[in-house]
C-alpha cells in the first residue's frame, strides 16, 4: 500500500544506460522505492523521445519523486520538467544532476573522453543541441568533477547558475560513472537525502 510520505527515486541515466558498476544501480539495490526510466535506445538518443520517456516514467509512480540524473540523462530530465505540467512539477520534491555533459556534444569532445571506440561514429544526439536557459521550478543540486572530460568544470558552474541549483565541486572523480569508482557514492546518498527531505 503507497504512504502519501513515500517519496520514490527515479534514476534517469545518461548515454549507454547505466551499468552494474554506476552508483544508479547501487542504489537500487539499497533504496526499497527506485525506479529507472527506460529507453528504447540508449545509444543513439533522440530528445524527443527520452522526454517522454521520463514522462511516462513519472506518470507511473503514485506520490512524490527525487530525480537523480547522470550525464545526457540530466538535460533529458531538465528538458523533461521545463514543459511538464504544474502536477508533474509538483511531484518532484528535487533534482540530483551528476556530471551533466557541456551542450552541444561534440566528436572532439567525445573522442577526447577515451569513452568512443577509436573509428566509432558518434551518435547525432538529435535535439540536444541547446542548453535550456530557465531556472528550474524545485530544488537542485549539481554535481561537477574538475576533470570531467565531457565538460569544463567552470561550464557546469555555468549550468547550475542558469538552473538555479546549488553547486557541488565533486573533485576529481572524472565523469562519475561506472569507471569513476565511486561505489554506493555515499556522498551523493547524502545530497539525495538532503531532497528527499526537503
Amino acid at each position: 500500500m503507497w504512504d502519501d510520505d513515500d517519496v520514490t527515486l527515479l534514476n534517469v541515466p545518461g548515454w549507454g544506460n547505466s551499468g552494474a558498476q554506476h552508483w544508479h544501480g547501487r542504489w537500487e539495490v539499497t533504496y526499497p522505492l527506485a525506479r529507472r526510466v527506460a529507453q528504447r535506445d540508449w545509444l543513439y538518443p533522440a530528445r524527443d523521445e527520452w522526454v517522454a520517456g521520463v514522462a511516462a516514467a513519472v506518470a507511473e509512480i503514485p506520490g512524490k519523486l527525487v530525480i537523480a540524473a547522470h550525464s545526457l540523462g540530466c538535460h533529458t530530465a531538465v528538458a523533461w520538467l521545463l514543459q511538464a505540467s504544474l502536477p508533474e512539477q509538483r511531484k518532484v520534491r528535487g533534482m540530483l544532476l551528476v556530471a551533466p555533459p557541456a551542450i552541444p556534444l561534440t566528436d572532439e569532445r567525445a573522442r577526447a573522453s577515451g569513452e568512443l571506440p577509436e573509428g566509432a561514429p558518434l551518435p547525432d544526439f538529435a535535439g540536444f543541441d541547446a542548453l535550456p536557459l530557465q531556472r528550474l521550478p524545485v530544488p537542485a543540486i549539481l554535481v561537477a568533477s574538475r576533470d570531467d572530460p565531457f565538460c569544463e568544470f567552470a561550464e557546469a558552474e555555468r549550468m547550475a547558475g542558469i538552473w538555479g541549483a546549488q553547486f557541488v565541486d565533486a573533485g576529481r572523480a572524472g565523469h562519475m560513472g561506472s569507471h569513476a569508482g565511486l561505489g554506493s557514492w555515499p556522498a551523493g546518498q547524502s545530497l539525495l537525502q538532503r531532497l528527499i527531505l526537503g
